[in-house]
């Protein structure tokens, strides 16, 4: 054991670490108790993991975190699994089986590596089942994070602003419906598994958009949430079962977005936009990694949106500073991000591209010939967009005009004190 903690700031930091490094083993131990359990008895899985978590915060605060906290945190799952297999008639069997995959100290590095894949595999299923069709896609996402990144229900609450009584009913949903449909632990093959990697794909885009652009609350981005889609995708990725390019694709698009973080908002919390971010401070490594997954996603003729979206991002990360950006490629990837989501959204981001290419009248005008444009009316960057578009125009007043109904609109704090100050230029402008 380490030093143990002698002040409430060394208690508070050993708590940190616990919950830190056991986030990134509760999902490992709950996809194996759940593949020797049953994936029937998820909940009884996720008890035994809860209560090592308890175990440790007891425990490491006072008495020094281990050398080897995973092993730790491993070694009283499994006692605690035994206990529960000793209790339950049900589970006679079991106890043989889960000392063979939690306890790792006495096994040999082959038989390791045997055991290694197992996990990988059970984690691989049980991210399947938490993204199965039949359990609604808004319960799917908070299972992914309760279930696979050992997020408590609080803490989802807290993500998606909402109270953690109805992320529970959410999560008790989602469950009974795994057991009603007798959803089966399994990966899918052939046909099946094409349907349902869509789905799965579909789930982590949507986990990593509200960790990257928040949709309400007091921070714009939220980098746990972000970093949480990044490790299940890269999951899956190395998996066999999802080894393909539009899994490869995501993975670049969501690692290309997270390197830019640190520079989407200054040092006070304030936005800034693309041209005013210090570059610098973007993560290279990620970079690197994002445009390996890019090569990667290039095999075969497969061509999904997050292709398309990867490639807008890898631009970005290209150009040495904003004037560099290489904005009618940018285009083009709009243009043929069209034919796979006409939504009005995607449309207003290509206005965006083709105001950089072919100024801000023609952005305008995109914007107005967007189909389904009144379904954008109570979408804050819709004006947003077009306040930016009008002030290039020196047409203040209509900027201004535009800012003040974004700004009516925004919930998040950072993006309504960009809008004042874009109203403020507006009013600079006005006085010129």
């Amino acid at each position: 054991m380490n030093h143990p903690a002698t002040n409430g700031e060394e208690t508070r930091a050993a708590t940190q670490v616990v919950e830190h490094l056991f986030r990134h083993e509760s999902g490992k131990i709950v996809a194996i108790l759940t593949g020797i359990f049953g994936i029937e008895h998820l909940s009884l899985a996720e008890d035994v993991v809860q209560e090592a978590l308890v175990r440790a915060l007891q425990t490491w605060p006072f008495h020094g975190v281990p050398k080897n906290p995973a092993a730790w945190i491993m070694r009283s799952s499994r006692n605690l699994a035994v206990d529960a297999v000793r209790r339950q008639k049900v589970f006679r069997d079991k106890e043989a089986e889960l000392v063979r995959l939690l306890d790792r100290e006495s096994l040999t590095p082959d038989a390791a590596a045997l055991i290694d894949q197992e996990i990988a595999d059970d984690r691989l299923r049980l991210i399947f089942v938490c993204c199965h069709p039949l359990i609604p896609s808004e319960a799917q996402v908070a299972l992914a994070l309760k279930t696979l990144c050992g997020f408590s229900p609080a803490e989802i609450a807290k993500a998606f602003l909402t109270t953690e009584a109805a992320i529970a009913k959410r999560l008790t949903r989602a469950k009974h419906k795994i057991r009603d449909a007798r959803i089966q632990f399994e990966l899918p093959a052939g046909e099946e598994l094409t349907r349902r990697l869509d789905g799965v794909l579909q789930t982590l885009y949507l986990l990593f958009n509200e960790g990257y652009k928040a949709s309400r609350g007091e921070k714009l981005v939220r980098e746990e949430i972000c970093h949480e889609a990044i490790r299940l995708t890269n999951l899956l990725a190395e998996h066999p079962a999802g080894n393909q390019p539009r899994t490869h694709a995501l993975l670049a698009l969501m690692l290309l977005n997270t390197a830019r973080i640190p520079s989407r908002v200054d040092g006070a919390g304030n936005l800034l936009r693309l041209q005013e971010q210090d570059r610098t401070r973007w993560d290279q490594a990620m970079i690197a990694r994002g445009l390996f997954h890019i090569t990667q996603s290039a095999a075969g003729t497969e061509i999904s949106a997050y292709h398309l979206q990867a490639g807008m991002a890898a631009c970005h990360c290209a150009a040495k500073d904003y004037a560099a950006t290489d904005w009618r490629q940018i285009l083009e990837l709009y243009d043929r991000l069209i034919e796979f989501d006409a939504s009005p959204i995607v449309a207003l981001n290509r206005a965006v591209a083709l105001a950089e290419v072919h100024g801000p009248q023609a952005g305008i005008a995109a914007v107005g010939a967007i189909p389904n444009l009144a379904s954008l009316d109570t979408y804050y960057l819709l004006y947003a967009v077009l306040g930016e578009l009008e002030l290039r125009l020196s047409h203040a007043r209509t900027a201004a005009t535009h800012f003040q109904k974004a700004l009516q609109l925004a919930e998040i704090k950072s993006e309504q004190m960009f809008l004042f100050k874009r109203l403020q230029a507006c009013e600079a402008q006005c006085l010129v």
